[in-house]
């Protein structure tokens, strides 16, 4: 029997086609990722006193819509999107990873919709809620200490604007540094605990590592480092502002999600 060799001409059209099939399912994935969060800031967006009725955005000029508003010297009274509760946050995570993985599961091949699944636990057990357990758990242990701790702490001496913000810096340094440790050890922990309960639920071992994108849904414990140096800010309110950018990562991860990939 004659086998009729494939050529180099099909083999690179069809890499070409999966290529432009791999892209389409990724747009698709980040759009339905979007729209999971969107859903789910809006829900927090009405619990905090924003309407959500279209004459009423009409009315308002875009740069103080929700998502926009940032804090200004000028109108420090301004009612401000406040994106820092850590129910709030576990909210719109799970709206991404609810949109990735309707959209991963109808633009992609159905072979794929088991390792989605798996990525579902890692994202919103391992990199979103385990750690959010661990930063929250420390910092209510450091309120309790905080008076006791700040007491050790050096203060300069003066009333300079330099020396004012130099006292700032130091005071927010265990706050800041307790809330990175365990940022960090939180996402460790997180990942053996999704990649141990998703053993059990498909009996296979996982050996799932840390990717950098893990860290993206905890931007926001960024904003909360800021902002013990400068509460109100339009820095610190800008980092809030992108949250939501952030936690559409999540949702993407997991409607690309492919075993072996």
């Amino acid at each position: 029997m004659q086998v009729t060799p494939i050529s180099n001409e099909y083999l690179t059209q069809f890499k070409g086609n999966v290529k432009k099939d791999d892209k389409k399912i990724k747009a698709g994935v980040v759009l339905s990722s979007a729209l999971g969060v969107g859903a789910a800031l809006a829900h927090v967006a009405k619990k905090q006193g924003f309407s959500l009725s279209l004459s009423s955005i009409k009315k308002t000029p875009v740069k103080d819509w929700a998502i926009f508003g940032l804090y200004s010297k000028k109108n420090p009274n301004k009612r401000l999107l406040e994106l820092d509760n850590p129910f709030d946050i576990i909210k719109i995570a799970a709206g991404s990873v609810l949109g990735g993985l309707v959209g991963g599961a109808l633009l992609d091949d159905k072979k794929h919709l088991k390792s989605k699944f798996k990525e579902s636990v890692n994202q919103l057990l391992g990199n979103v809620l385990v750690p959010i357990g661990c930063v929250g758990a420390a910092s209510k242990l450091y309120n309790k200490n905080e008076d006791k701790i700040l007491n050790l702490l050096p203060k300069i001496s003066g009333s300079g604007k330099a020396v004012k913000i130099a006292n700032t810096l130091i005071k927010a340094l265990p706050a800041s540094l307790i809330t990175l440790v365990s940022l960090g050890t939180g996402i460790l922990a997180g990942n053996k605990v999704s990649n141990f309960i998703n053993e059990k639920l498909f009996h296979k071992k996982v050996e799932r590592g840390i990717k950098g994108s893990d860290f993206a849904p905890h931007v926001d414990d960024l904003g909360m480092a800021i902002s013990l140096m400068s509460k109100k800010s339009p820095f610190s309110s800008f980092v809030q502002r992108i949250v939501p950018l952030f936690l559409c990562v999540p949702g993407i991860e997991v409607g690309t999600h492919r075993d072996g990939e």
